[in-house]
């Protein structure tokens, strides 16, 4: 089929979306996103070219569009109607649940239901959002069987205070039960409360320690059974976080061969940076005794002559790694210290990459060891599935002994990774991009032989544009990157450069507008204090006075963004009992518990207030009476001691460019529109948004930031409420 016949039936599908259901309402923008979308993934080249050396065709695009456009069916109609038009699947990725959940429980459902072809849709989530059934019965002790090996021990848990331990004991019991009477299905996030992290990794269904079709479970395996459902769904939602984690394993579509929708595609650059990050814990080695004494046990019963050498690769691992721990602390004794009396991690980081000469060799050592002990394990791995497809009457006893291996490999993979990372070091060349390393000292359970003080080491790649470029973009062939917030200040650029896309010809760009008319139904009120934002003290006090007076006059629901925990704090500490009784805090409640109070309480005719940070500042939909007014404490600059920013504002200054101008300033500008954002968020909403930062009026990228804004009526007021200019 011809590509001008492809986009005329997608843009068809979406015009019959349109007229078959009253809860779709047509408007202008959203069509002509759909055109977009519909001209895009008509164009490429999918699998593999009719002619050998036929070079594919390439499609993105990049679309901004405005909060009320309706983006979700400007894309999936004519991305359904092309994906079977082409005989390919739909793979639709997002940053957040919150629209997974509305993509798979309203959104396709609806358009199922109307569109004239068929189709299937399904939610793709990574293992460790389900339950592995044999773990959980090993863990609740309802396996019935002895274990001659804990199978879990863990030097951390077993350090655990006992109350600790009893919870333990409890939630996995609790588990055991919900999923005996079908109260749960064994999916995490369909847990009542989230668990603790901790608790969930010991029995969550992970890779590593998963033995597929020869597991004894596997014909009740909650995430097999989930996996079945994506069999013949030509439409599969996923997130960000699995697309990036799944790069070259068939878990997702194919990106050659598949139409793939970025959802809240502004999350994708720092999701890139995260995936392709590494850390190792220094102090905390006695896991590698326990993996070794396993893999020796194992490697015998499997006859692997190999395993012998296993003892040896992981005491010369675990002192290398001691050895490593112990330079760290002579070089940084000073944030040792620090960290005795901290709250949090003391980080240092190395500047310019720059490894200290006398942790090379101990780091060469570590990354051959890990190498080795890594392939030993490998072989060892294969012997057993081998052993379990020739012996399935054994399938329990070998899936035990499989598991007891992966529940402690993937620690020396990330061993491995964070090693070959640290030892990175720029290219030659003027414009050599370095790698970012740091250390962290923490206090915690079971750290360096003091137990006091936890040492760990990081590194990460610190622009997401050429990772990006290099692993993810180099397999799509046709994309739609879309989000309310893709522009900073006006531009794409900065979004392009940070996504890889920057110079792609195969990228194009549009922006959608926003259908609300923001200057008649908001106000954006920049409230200028006495004090300058970077004097902290003296600033936090003036603007707590000043944010608890228009608090005070909040009639129905209000959301408080706040740009560090210290800053809310203080906030908090400052309301008086009156105020409090109407203030909701981020983190003294769940997430879900505390939206749903808050909309009970606007709903019953109250006045409610939700204090909150950035999670709270994009992805919430509060419409109408329960978010009239947005405040914001301060221009929401990134955390200034982010060590990836730091070591990438550091190489900018080396090559003489500028951080602030051609980075700090156009992320804020994406992170204060979207924080503003949450003010309007239907055609009836009307709502102000102040902000507490004079920056914004007297400093030229302050001006530059309001630009970025939604076309609000802006207003500006003195810290102790007069108006001083409209």
């Amino acid at each position: 089929m011809l590509p001008d016949e492809i986009a005329r039936l997608a843009l068809e599908a979406f015009d019959h979306a349109v007229d078959a259901s009253g809860s779709f309402r047509d408007r202008p923008g959203q069509r002509l996103m759909a055109e977009k979308v519909a001209q895009t993934f008509s164009l490429a080249t999918l699998g593999r070219p009719e002619e050998d050396g036929d070079e594919p065709v390439r499609a993105i695009a990049v679309i901004q569009a405005g909060t009320g456009v309706g983006k979700s069916l400007a894309y999936c109609a004519p991305a359904i109607a092309a994906a079977l038009a082409r005989n390919t699947r739909v793979l639709i990725s997002t940053a957040t649940v919150a629209l997974q959940e509305q993509l798979v429980n309203k959104d396709l459902p609806a358009l199922a239901a109307i569109l004239p072809q068929p189709f299937k849709f399904g939610l793709a989530k990574g293992r460790g959002r389900y339950v592995c059934k044999l773990k959980l019965s090993r863990h609740a002790g309802t396996a019935g069987e002895a274990d001659e090996d804990d199978l879990f021990a863990d030097e951390l848990a077993a350090a655990a205070p006992q109350h600790v331990t009893e919870a333990r004991t409890t939630f996995y019991a609790a588990l055991v039960r919900e999923l005996s009477s079908g109260a749960w299905d064994g999916d995490r996030d369909n847990l009542a409360q989230p668990p603790e992290s901790d608790f969930w990794s010991a029995v969550a269904a992970e890779s590593s320690s998963c033995t597929g079709k020869h597991c004894p479970v596997y014909s009740n395996c909650t995430y097999y059974e989930k996996r079945k459902e994506l069999v013949g769904a030509q439409v599969i939602v996923a997130n960000h976080d699995l697309l990036m984690s799944s790069l070259g394993s068939r878990l997702l579509p194919e990106l050659d061969n598949c139409l793939l929708v970025l959802d809240e595609g502004h999350h994708l650059p720092a999701v890139a940076l995260d995936q392709f990050a590494a850390s190792m814990d220094l102090s905390r080695t006695t896991w590698l005794d326990t993996l070794a004494s396993r893999a020796r046990r194992i490697g015998g019963l499997m006859t692997v002559s190999e395993a012998a050498d296993v003892p040896r690769f992981g005491a010369q691992l675990r002192q290398s790694l001691l050895d490593i721990s112990r330079l760290v602390m002579d070089l940084h004794g000073q944030a040792f210290k620090e960290a005795r009396g901290a709250q949090g991690p003391v980080r240092v980081r190395l500047p310019r990459g720059g490894l200290p000469p006398a942790l090379d060799e101990p780091l060469r050592m570590v990354s051959v060891m890990a190498e080795s002990f890594l392939a030993v394990l490998n072989t060892i791995a294969k012997a057993l599935r081998t052993a379990m497809r020739d012996q399935p009457d054994e399938a329990r006893r070998l899936s035990t002994l499989y598991a007891q291996l992966g529940m402690l490999s993937p620690r020396l993979e990330q061993v491995q990774a964070a090693t070959q990372l640290l030892l990175r070091e720029a290219e030659d060349g003027q414009d050599s991009v370095p790698v970012a390393k740091w250390f962290t000292f923490e206090m915690g359970e079971g750290g360096l032989d003091s137990g006091l003080v936890i040492i760990k080491a990081h590194a990460s790649p610190i622009l997401p544009g050429s990772t990006l470029r290099n692993n993810f973009w180099s397999r799509v062939r046709s994309a739609v990157v879309t989000s309310a917030t893709l522009t900073s200040c006006g531009q794409f650029d900065f979004y392009l450069r940070e996504s890889g896309l920057q110079s792609d010809p195969a990228v194009s760009t549009l922006e959608v507008a926003s259908p609300f008319d923001y200057a008649r139904q908001g106000r954006f009120v920049t409230v200028e204090t006495q004090a300058d934002p970077k004097q902290t003290e003296a600033f936090t006090a003036e603007m707590v006075r000043a944010l608890l007076g228009d608090v005070a006059g909040v009639e129905h629901g209000a959301l408080c963004l706040f740009t560090s925990r210290e800053q809310m704090r203080q906030a908090v500490e400052a309301l008086d009992e009156a105020l409090r009784g109407r203030v909701l805090v981020q983190g003294e409640l769940p997430r879900t518990l505390l939206l749903k109070r808050h909309r009970e309480r606007v709903e019953a005719g109250g006045a409610s207030v939700i204090f909150g940070m950035q999670s709270f500042g994009e992805g919430l939909d509060l419409p109408g009476q329960l978010c009239e007014t947005v405040f914001i404490a301060k221009l929401p600059f990134a955390p200034p001691d982010d060590p990836v920013g730091e070591a990438r504002a550091e190489w900018l200054r080396s090559v003489g460019r500028d951080p602030f101008s051609e980075l700090v300033v156009p992320a804020t500008a994406i992170r204060l529109a979207q924080w503003a954002g949450r003010a309007i968020r239907t055609e009836t909403d009307r709502a102000f948004v102040y902000c507490y930062d004079r920056r914004l009026v007297n400093t030229s990228y302050g001006r530059r930031l309001l630009q970025g804004l939604p076309p609000f009526v802006q207003q500006r007021r003195s810290a102790a409420g007069v108006v001083t200019a409209g």
